[in-house]
Parts: C-alpha cells; structure tokens; sequence
C-alpha cells in the first residue's frame, strides 16, 4: 500500500528567487511570483502548509502593462466610513509608488486563507535595479 508523502514544517527549504520586472506585462509576472511565494513550482508542494520561496523583484517602475489600461485603470479603496471611498489611476501609482503596482497584483491572486500574510510577507519589490537582499543568493560560479 502506498502512502502519500506530506512534508514536515522542518523539510521545509526556502530559496531566494530574483525576477526583473523590466518590460515584463504586470499579469504574467504577478502569476509567476504567487507560485513561487505559494511553493507551487515545488514536487512537495501541499494546499494546507506554507512551502514557498522568498521573492525579490527588481525595477518595478518598468513594468508594463496591456492595452489602454494605462489611461482605465483605477485602484478602488474603502474606508468603511461614510465617504471614505478612494480611487487611485495607475499613472498617479506608478509615478508616486511603483511598488505597490505589483504588490497589490500579487495581493490579488494569492488564495483568500490564514497562509496569504505570511506568503506576502516573503515578497519584497524595488523600484530600481538596486536591493538590499544580495547576500541572500547563492554565488553561481
């Protein structure tokens, strides 16, 4: 009879993954960055434990995006209050905090459960090429 394998909290080997955001579209990165932050890329992967990699993303301010979205889209937010609607277009986004772009991309598409905060808490995003995360890499030589 055969068992099937689940991963102990202490098999659990995190790595460092480096993506460049440049001229990349905005929907395919954020898609390969929540199965990497997920652990879905792993042959250990499993729904109810927390597997996945740390996620480093550089030049967020090059990204790209689609069709007219740069003129339509608008991040909506909500208070809670009476009158305490927002809407950001993603040019003032992009200008001010490029981050965020991303970050609220990847907010999105990782799975509504008590894993999503500490999956988003191992996604750090730079505006430039510059990050403070270099000796977490392992030297390929």
């Amino acid at each position: 009879m055969y068992k099937t394998y689940q991963p102990k909290k202490k098999e659990i080997n995190r790595i460092w993954h480096l993506v460049d955001a440049k001229d990349k579209v905005l929907g395919r990165l954020a898609t390969d960055v929540t199965i990497k932050l997920m652990g879905k890329h792993k042959p250990s992967y499993s729904t109810h434990m927390d597997s996945g990699d740390y996620v480093v993303v550089i030049n967020a301010r090059n990204i790209k995006i689609t069709g007219d979205k740069e003129n339509q889209k608008v991040y909506i937010s909500h208070s809670g209050y009476p009158g305490g609607f927002k809407e950001v277009k993603y040019a003032k986004v992009l200008a001010e905090n490029p981050e965020r772009i991303i970050e609220n991309a990847v907010w999105g598409m990782l799975p509504e459960n008590r894993l999503k905060k500490k999956r988003f808490v191992r996604l750090k995003v730079f505006e430039g090429a510059e990050h403070t995360f270099k000796d977490k890499f392992k030297k390929t030589e």
